[in-house]
């Protein structure tokens, strides 16, 4: 297996950086995954860390050393990362649940799945096009997909923060989870958080990651995302691969730095970058009624309003 890897994150205008990302692998599959402690919410650096700390233990015990059932570990791991962040609430005593938003990626035999909670995002692209991308978990998104206000909202709308959908809220998430997509040699996943993707057009974003290779289009978009945020932008975060195959080939001097090759690795071994604490098809139809999202965003603003009352 083989893939050409990049991660970064900034703080953007923000005090804490309650984003987090990060990669685990073994010799026949690769896990990514991205998480964004929702703003508002206290703690939500420590949802996001310990999602991460918890989906890459759940994919160490199962990789040996691929996953038999993606679709099941998937839902699995992130339903447990959840439960986890409501133990530690209770573990130390905390006033509010912290919450995280999600997005997380399997790929082993030249197959993608992947599953997401909220609006981190992921985008499968090939050759410049984007060939699928996750749909935010958001109510102008609810409003999209009912024909009730057009695509071009999204940037504007005045709910487009709004999410109904996390890990961490008093309800059990409804996980979104993909088909199995068929890869090909140069295809290119990028997980991101909203600090990026609501700064950069889908189109820009594609055109980017075509025109260079991963280890200079992250650090370019969000150069470029943390640019037009300015002083009071959002946390910035990025991690994208371009998948090489499942058969290890020679002549890949042209992928450029970040090249991993897990040929040589032993069976039982995982490498990875999470340390511990110190897209739906259009006619899919949405797990939530109308009276679900308008609860859930309820909620989820309550909490917020609660948490900034402690803060003060």
């Amino acid at each position: 297996m083989q893939f050409s890897v990049y991660q970064e994150s900034h703080i953007g205008g923000r005090k804490v950086n309650q984003d987090r990302m990060g990669y685990s692998f073994t010799r026949d599959a690769l896990l990514l995954v991205l998480a964004d402690g929702m703003g508002g919410h206290l703690h939500g650096e420590i949802a996001a860390q310990l999602s991460l700390q918890v989906i890459s233990q759940c994919f160490q015990q199962q990789a040996t050393p691929y996953v038999r059932k993606p679709e099941r570990f998937l839902e699995e791991s992130l339903l447990e990362a959840h439960h986890a962040i409501h133990r530690y609430r209770e573990q130390h005593g905390l006033a509010e649940t912290p919450r995280t938003t999600i997005v997380a990626c399997l790929l082993q035999h030249n197959t993608a799945s992947w599953a997401h909670c909220g609006d981190s995002r992921l985008y499968w692209l090939r050759g410049g096009q984007i060939l699928a991308r996750t749909r935010d978990h958001s109510h102008v998104e609810a409003l999209i997909a009912k024909g009730l206000v057009p695509a071009s909202a999204r940037a504007t709308h005045p709910d487009r923060n709004k999410l109904y959908n996390c890990l961490g809220a008093s309800a059990l998430p409804k996980i979104a989870l993909s088909g199995r997509a068929s890869l090909l040699p140069g295809d290119q996943m990028l997980l991101c958080s909203d600090g990026l993707w609501s700064m950069l057009s889908d189109e820009e974003l594609a055109a980017r990651m075509q025109a260079q290779t991963v280890v200079r289009a992250v650090p370019d978009m969000l150069g470029a995302a943390l640019a037009l945020g300015g002083r009071h932008g959002d946390n910035a975060t990025a991690l994208a691969i371009m998948w090489q195959g499942s058969v290890v080939t020679d002549g890949l001097d042209s992928v450029g730095a970040g090249l991993i090759s897990t040929a040589a690795l032993p069976q039982d071994l995982v490498g990875s970058t999470i340390q511990g604490m110190a897209a739906p098809a259009p006619h899919e139809a949405d797990a939530f009624d109308d009276a679900e999202i308008e609860k859930a965003i309820a909620e989820i603003r309550g909490a917020i309003e609660k948490s900034s009352q402690v803060l003060k």
